[in-house]
C-alpha cells in the first residue's frame, strides 16, 4: 500500500498545476459606473455602464479571433404567478397557472455577437447563458421542476417580461473600444425591482470560457418610499391601520368640502 503514496501525490500536483496554469495567464477587470441605484418617486429608469479589461499574463498565448464576452445581469429572485386565460360563454377566466420558483425580476444577457457565434450550443446550455437555457423552475400543485425551452407558459412568461423591459437578450450589448478594453450599457428601466443585482461578466477565447469576474450592484428605495416601504414590511398591522383611518379621515373631509346645505 505504500508505493501508492507518491502516485496519488504527483496525480494531485499535476491537476492542480493543470487547473490552476491556463486559467491564471487571462483575467477581467470590470467595473459599473454606480454600484447602488436610488428610486425616488420620480424615477424614470437609470442606465448602467460597465466598463472593463482583459489582463494578460506571462503565460498568455494570442488568440487568432480575439475575445468575446458575455455579461448577465439578474436579480432579485422573486416568486412569479402567471396565468392561462381562456374564453368560457364570452367570459376571459383564468384556466390554469403556474408558479415560477425564484424567478429573476430583472434579467439581461449582453455580449458583443451572437451567443451561438461566441461558443457551442451545449457549452450554452451547461453554463445557463441567454433566456433560452437560464432555469426558470415551475411549481405545478406539489411539483417543481424546470420547463423546457418551449413550453408555452415559459414561452408567454419570458415575451411579458420581454415586453416590459425586464428580459432582454442583445448581442451587441458590449463593445469592444479596444483589442482587451471593453463597455456595456445595462439599462433599468422605470418598474425595476428593489433588491441586490448580480452582474456576471464571462470572457471567452476561441469557444472555451478563460475567465469570469462578478461586479453586482443594489437598487434601493429613498425618501418617503423608503419610510412607507419599511413601515408596510416591518409594522403590516400598524401601517394597515393607518391607512384605514387616513382613507376615512379623507372620505369625511371630502363630504364635508362638498356638502349642499
Amino acid at each position: 500500500m505504500r508505493p501508492r503514496a507518491p502516485l496519488i501525490l504527483l496525480v494531485a500536483l499535476g491537476a492542480l498545476a493543470a487547473s490552476s496554469g491556463p486559467a491564471a495567464s487571462e483575467r477581467i477587470v470590470a467595473s459599473l459606473s454606480s454600484h447602488r441605484v436610488m428610486v425616488t418617486s420620480n424615477f424614470t429608469g437609470q442606465e448602467l455602464v460597465l466598463f472593463g479589461g482583459i489582463e494578460q499574463g506571462s503565460s498568455s498565448r494570442p488568440r487568432r479571433g480575439g475575445y468575446d464576452i458575455v455579461v448577465t445581469v439578474s436579480g432579485p429572485r422573486q416568486n412569479i404567478v402567471t396565468f392561462r386565460k381562456e374564453r368560457v360563454l364570452g367570459i376571459w377566466v383564468n384556466a390554469d397557472s403556474r408558479v415560477f420558483e425564484n424567478a429573476p425580476a430583472y434579467l439581461a444577457v449582453l455580449s458583443n455577437k451572437p451567443l451561438d457565434a461566441i461558443t457551442s450550443a451545449e457549452l450554452l446550455r451547461r453554463l445557463q447563458l441567454g433566456l433560452d437555457n437560464v432555469p426558470l423552475p415551475q411549481r405545478a400543485s406539489f411539483n417543481i421542476a424546470d420547463s423546457s425551452s418551449d413550453d408555452p407558459f415559459r414561452v408567454a412568461f419570458i415575451k411579458l417580461k420581454i415586453d416590459q423591459g425586464l428580459y432582454r437578450e442583445v448581442s451587441n450589448g458590449v463593445t469592444f473600444l479596444t483589442p482587451a478594453l471593453f463597455r456595456a450599457s445595462i439599462p433599468l428601466p422605470a418598474e425595476v425591482a428593489i433588491g441586490t443585482y448580480e452582474v456576471d461578466v464571462r470572457l471567452f477565447a476561441d469557444g472555451a470560457q478563460i475567465a469570469r469576474e462578478p461586479s453586482p450592484f443594489e437598487v434601493y428605495k429613498f425618501g418617503f418610499e423608503q419610510v412607507v416601504t419599511s413601515a408596510a414590511r416591518d409594522h403590516g398591522t400598524l401601517y394597515g391601520l393607518v391607512t384605514a383611518m387616513m382613507a376615512i379621515a379623507t372620505g369625511w373631509f371630502a363630504s364635508v368640502v362638498f356638502r349642499r346645505d
